[in-house]
């Protein structure tokens, strides 16, 4: 690694493996922001989810009740926000709401969203080049026998580190491809036997999540009928998460929440690759501008965003390039090596990052699961380092003061973007409330 790298005030302190906060120098106000992506891509992505909702239906009965819709309940959670300002000192004004992609339906995280919409876009691809339908149809008949005939000659690959894996799975086998999941050595057991139940084939590697995409990457490129879902590269994936945004104004239409220039919007969410909290800070930035901070939070053995954001080098950079290990409790942000194209993207639209040690993931769930008596997986409770320490760095208070943001607090809205939890089984759930580090 190039010695000037390394003798970076804000490497050091990644080097270092201990909690900070990073405030993006290179955000922009909104109206100066130029992008390749835009939000026709994310109506684009909106209706193409609408189609499908016929489908969906048909395929998972559980999403009947929205009408085919996969969205999650955006939850007040004030026993929480009175928990941590008393007892980690966080001092947080404003409301404190759970955006609870941990419950999504089908996959029981936010892959939910971007993992199954790739799935549907190669999907209809597929189907109209074959005649199988028109935009006009009606996409139930996907679900046919004759349908899945079809698509059984077609495979889906992915590389993941767990849930992504899940969403895929599930829906491609849903509509009868064949599928294999590429899983790095720390995915969890239970979601690589939860996908060979669906009759997944689940490829395992003793390397971290980087070798399994690449590995995944290259055998999928050999055969011609195969189709690669590449979290590291994908704009499908990304405007699948973006979708997000434009429901959460909605909901917070109906919490009577207001965002504007006087009710700033905080969103903090958990990080690996950088593809869906990306999508979701690029939809939301598309909606309300200057007026929504949105913060990711990465565990300090695998901060790999962080490190090619405040480097520059994006995708060019590994954690292991700064002597950390990539390895974490959280096993969704377990990676070495960021998305260059979401890193790119996001220099002129993220607030900043904070980072975390894997015993305040259990902290944190235990906290929830106390006071609200909702579950999520530990990497999903990243999501509170942001409001627990927003009040607590010097550089996210001077963020504040620098945006005027000060007297605005109180009628701020703060929200914890829960990725993923529902479909942890019971035993686990028990070995993860039981788990304390001392680290």
């Amino acid at each position: 690694m190039d010695k000037k790298i390394m003798e970076l005030p804000v490497v050091k302190k990644i080097a270092e493996a201990r909690d900070l906060a990073w405030v993006n120098p290179k955000l922009k106000p909104f109206a100066d922001v130029s992008l390749e992506v835009a939000m026709a891509d994310i109506e684009d992505a909106e209706k193409r989810l609408a189609r499908f909702a016929p489908f969906i239906v048909k395929c998972f009965p559980e999403t009947a009740d929205r009408g085919g819709l996969i969205e999650s309940a955006l939850t007040p959670v004030p026993k929480m926000q009175a928990y941590v300002n008393r007892v980690y000192g966080s001092a947080l004004p404003g409301r404190l709401l759970l955006k609870q992609d941990s419950h999504l339906a089908i996959a029981g995280s936010v892959k939910a969203r971007g993992g199954i919409y790739e799935v549907l876009k190669h999907t209809e691809d597929l189907a109209l080049e074959a005649g199988l339908i028109t935009m006009e149809d009606d996409y139930s008949v996907l679900a046919s026998d004759e349908c899945r005939t079809f698509f059984s000659q077609y495979t889906i690959q992915v590389g993941s580190t767990g849930n992504l894996g899940l969403s895929i799975g599930i829906a491609s086998a849903a509509v009868g491809y064949k599928v294999i999941v590429h899983m790095s050595a720390d995915a969890r057991q239970w979601k690589k036997d939860m996908l060979r139940s669906h009759g997944v084939k689940v490829v395992e590697y003793e390397s971290d999540y980087s070798e399994a995409v690449k590995n995944g990457r290259r055998q999928s490129d050999a055969d011609p009928k195969s189709y690669f879902i590449d979290d590291e590269n994908s704009k499908n994936l990304f405007m699948g998460y973006a979708v997000a945004a434009k429901r959460l104004r909605t909901q917070l239409t109906e919490l009577d929440v207001t965002v504007d220039g006087d009710h700033p919007l905080f969103v903090y969410i958990p990080c690996g690759v950088g593809g869906a909290p990306g999508g979701v800070t690029f939809g939301l930035k598309e909606l309300w501008g200057d007026n929504v901070h949105c913060f990711f939070a990465e565990p300090v053995q695998a901060p790999c965003m962080l490190l090619g954001m405040a480097t520059g080098l994006h995708n060019d950079i590994s954690v292991q390039d700064v002597g950390l290990t990539g390895l974490t409790h959280a096993d969704g942000l377990a990676v070495g090596r960021p998305s260059g194209f979401v890193g790119k993207v996001m220099e002129p639209l993220l607030s900043g990052e904070f980072t975390l040690e894997d015993k305040r993931l259990y902290e944190y769930m235990r906290n929830l699961l106390e006071t609200e008596d909702i579950f999520l997986e530990p990497s999903a409770c990243a999501a509170f380092e942001g409001p627990v320490r927003l009040l607590q760095y010097e550089e996210t208070k001077a963020y504040i003061k620098e945006k005027g943001l000060w007297d605005k607090m109180d009628d701020a809205v703060h929200i914890a973007w829960a990725t993923g939890g529902r479909l942890v089984p019971e035993d686990i759930r028990e070995e993860y409330k039981n788990t304390y580090l001392d680290q």
